[in-house]
């Protein structure tokens, strides 16, 4: 991790892009837009009352909460290919070697953030998954396969990724089970076989669970959404956005077509993944293949609709506040995740029950505008605040951290 000033800065707001003329406002405002809604996604006043819009869906389906991850993803694959520019988008021992140094920079700080800062309890319940490491995961694979292969051919081999994802999941599912059930899908049977548990075993195992609420629970089974298995279709997002990122580019002088691309794209892939539901659920705990195609639609048609409003349309009015996350993106998460986990971890008992300073907050301060969901998002909005205005900060002084 390092921070960068002076005349780097300028190439690292556009993410290196090749020429002034292909810079896109929109691209680091969409990804401040993620960023922020992935704040408010993750710190909710309460746990027992999360406003109706944020929810994820209970199982299949998907909400606009759902997009967010994705949309992160996707927005990642269109920066990588302005920032691979410097490499002329091949695949040479510098580009590996960056690419391999951030990953695993990535997933240590990912791993680090999961027991922070409480890192000497229970060090065998330590989680090793989770959303930053999806993310270093990810970005690693999908570097290597579009410095590698043409785009007809990243086309070919992300189509056969999906396709061999559902196949997996309809084979190795629980005998005689849905393949897309809570308790007989194929990443509870991995995890059980990754843990070296039985299935039957995993009924009220708990260290599973331990330290992170991006592990799924119910009828009392545990797999792990952030899991292994499930990363490989995620793969599929980021080259999405990086097949993307090649359009903005081609398109950088005709930005009419682009859009009209982009939501072409945008419309079919979002069809088919709806057409795919029908036989293979979109589901993002399973990061179903047609959750992949769904969201990577409706990420290109938001993606069409910024481009037109930002740099089309020349709309800059509000914009500056989601730039500021957008500059430092993952410094902007890492500090959220860490500053609610410090929260959490400063605790006391009260009778039989465990409170926190997060619990403490709510209460005081926001339980008495509304003592359920609204009181609940407005515990998160302000949070998110809280860590724009240290963004802000770094910005002011052109300082951006860069992982």
């Amino acid at each position: 991790m390092r921070s960068i000033t002076g005349e780097q800065l300028k190439s690292f707001a556009t993410q290196n892009s090749a020429s002034s003329s292909t810079r896109y406002l929109s691209i680091d405002f969409f990804r401040g837009l993620t960023v922020a809604f992935m704040i408010i996604v993750n710190t909710p006043g309460t746990w027992d009352y999360v406003y109706m819009p944020l929810r994820h869906a209970d199982w299949h389906g998907c909400t606009i909460t759902d997009v967010v991850f994705p949309s992160f993803l996707f927005i990642i694959g269109i920066a990588m290919w302005f920032s691979f520019g410097k490499y002329n988008r091949k695949l040479t021992p510098d580009a590996a070697k960056k690419i391999l140094k951030r990953t695993v920079l990535m997933f240590i700080i990912g791993m680090l953030l999961n027991k922070f800062p409480v890192f000497w309890k229970n060090l065998d319940h330590w989680h090793v998954m989770g959303v930053l490491q999806r993310i270093a995961l990810a970005y690693c694979l999908a570097s290597f396969l579009v410095l590698s292969l043409r785009w007809r051919a990243l086309i070919v081999v992300s189509t056969g990724i999906l396709l061999l994802y559902w196949g997996l999941m309809v084979a190795f599912a629980a005998p005689g089970g849905d393949p897309f059930g809570v308790d007989t899908n194929l990443l509870l049977r991995f995890d059980a076989w990754l843990y070296g548990l039985e299935a039957d075993a995993m009924n009220g195992i708990e260290h599973l669970l331990y330290g992170s609420k991006h592990i799924f629970l119910r009828k009392g089974y545990h797999f792990d959404s952030m899991g292994l298995l499930s990363t490989v279709p995620s793969i599929v997002t980021v080259v999405f956005g990086w097949l993307c990122g090649k359009l903005l580019q081609s398109r950088s002088a005709q930005k009419e077509r682009l859009i009209r691309d982009l939501l072409l794209f945008g419309v079919i892939c979002g069809t088919v993944g709806l057409l795919w539901d029908v036989v293979y659920p979109i589901n993002k705990k399973l990061w179903t293949s047609s959750y992949v195609l769904y969201t990577g639609g409706i990420s290109m048609i938001l993606m069409a609709f910024i481009v037109w409003v930002i740099d089309v349309r020349g709309w800059r009015y509000g914009t500056g506040f989601f730039r500021v996350f957008g500059a430092n993106p993952l410094f902007a998460f890492v500090f959220s995740e860490a500053l609610a986990q410090v929260l959490c971890t400063i605790e006391w008992m009260e009778g039989d029950v465990h409170r926190d300073a997060n619990w403490w907050i709510y209460k005081t301060v926001f339980k008495p505008i509304e003592g359920a969901e609204f009181g609940s998002f407005l515990f998160a909005l302000f949070f998110m605040l809280f860590c724009w205005l240290v963004c802000r900060w770094l910005y002011v002084r052109k300082i951006f951290i860069r992982i």
